[in-house]
């Protein structure tokens, strides 16, 4: 039996990030995903610049692929008191756009596919079987697959952490819900700070054509869950100040879908043995904004690369725990504190307030809202370099049109 360097345990942005990058550095990878593509992921559909760059950076041609993507212009910020606060956004390359997850991921599938990478649709995991030497990957379609290492890039629920014997089982840190809606008036990009939501908000993410992803986000709190949760995403599109952003036309085009957000970031669980996790999978999501896709995509790279590099098994588990907190921990933890601000009326319009005082604090809040540098740059020396702050955005040559 062939001896694999990876499989990767899930098609979406992680996973396929594994793969593209494990493929330029010359390793042979299988990626199993037990959905067929194109299939819905229930999610906000928001790309930041980070995770465009990431995108762009693997060789994924999003403006050639998804010609009809909203790319975002401007976003507005509407605070509890009804303050309003428009950010533009730079106009040298692409710093945001929302694409549904059903043409992002098959798109990424398709892209893999087109360069060499062997993507297996409708094909789940049963079992992990570990030895002093490797990895035995059990398939739903009993075949076997030998491998050195396992990405696990499986979701929130990983059937890989627990088939390794992790039962510590994350519910999520945050609730979130979602609908797509049409006939939507403004195309531009809305986050709503409303009172009984903080420290999440709402949102209304164009997609395209006057369709947009409207949802919200609330912090999992004993006064959010169950009948409460259900009544406030049955009663979104009607609240005064999402109904004034959609327009009086606007009508949904189908139920509200509920998901969990894991934000628990924990360095000690990114790895155990010849398994690295990555994605949702690893809890790397942005405990201020709920965004996971440009995290995902960023540890999928580093999880490949710390296998490219070699060395026991220990050694890799240890590499790539190191990077994962380089890269993305220091902005995780900040951001972990920032949360705190928005916990209050208070610190939100405080916030919001901050954000609009000058063209300048206007432009650069909106860069830094959408990761076009670090969250926590200015405070890690170490990452500054010339331009750090000041990064062209994604697509220079290539713009994306909504």
């Amino acid at each position: 039996m062939e001896t694999l360097d990876a499989v990767v345990v899930g098609a979406g942005p992680a996973g396929v990030a594994a793969a593209l990058g494990g493929r330029t550095q010359g390793l042979s990878t299988v990626v199993v995903d037990k959905a067929r593509f194109p299939r819905d992921k229930t999610c906000g559909d928001g790309l930041t610049t980070a995770a465009l760059r990431s995108l762009e950076r693997v060789g994924v041609d999003l403006p050639q692929l998804l010609g009809e993507s909203a790319t975002v212009d401007e976003v507005v910020l509407l605070s509890p008191s009804g303050r309003e606060v428009v950010l533009p956004l730079p106009i040298d390359g692409r710093y945001a756009a929302v694409v549904p997850r059903a043409a992002l991921d098959a798109a990424l599938v398709g892209h893999a596919r087109e360069n060499g990478v062997d993507v297996r649709a409708g094909v789940g995991v049963v079992g992990i079987e570990r030895d002093a030497r490797g990895v035995d990957v059990v398939l739903t379609t009993g075949d076997k697959l030998r491998t050195r290492y396992v990405i696990a890039a499986d979701g929130h629920y990983s059937a890989v952490r627990r088939l390794v014997g992790d039962q510590v089982c994350d519910l999520g840190t945050w609730h979130a819900f979602r609908q797509y809606v049409l006939e939507v008036d403004d195309p531009r990009l809305w986050v709503i700070f409303e009172r009984d939501l903080l420290p999440g908000y709402a949102w209304v993410f164009p997609v395209g054509d006057g369709r947009a992803n409207v949802g919200f986000g609330v912090l999992r709190t004993p006064e959010f869950r169950g009948k409460q949760l259900a009544g406030v995403a049955r009663g979104l599109l009607d609240r005064g100040a999402v109904r004034e952003v959609l327009g009086p036309h606007a009508r949904a085009e189908g139920p509200p879908r509920a998901w969990p957000i894991p934000a628990e970031y924990d360095p000690a669980r990114l790895a155990d043995d010849r398994v690295l996790y990555t994605g949702d999978a690893a809890g790397v999501v942005d405990r201020m904004t709920g965004e996971g896709i440009a995290q995902a995509l960023e540890t999928g790279l580093l999880a490949s690369d710390a296998i490219a590099h070699g060395g026991t098994p220990g050694a890799v588990a240890r590499r790539y725990r190191n990077a994962v907190d380089r890269s993305l921990g220091r902005d995780l933890r900040l951001a972990a504190k920032l949360q705190g601000i928005l916990a209050s009326p208070l610190g939100a319009r405080a916030a919001v307030r901050a954000a609009g005082l000058t063209p300048w604090t206007r432009r650069n809040f909106a860069r830094w809202m959408f990761e076009d540098y670090p969250r926590a740059l200015a405070f890690t020396p170490d990452r500054w370099h010339r331009g750090a702050f000041t990064t062209p955005g994604a697509y220079r040559e290539s713009p994306m049109r909504a």
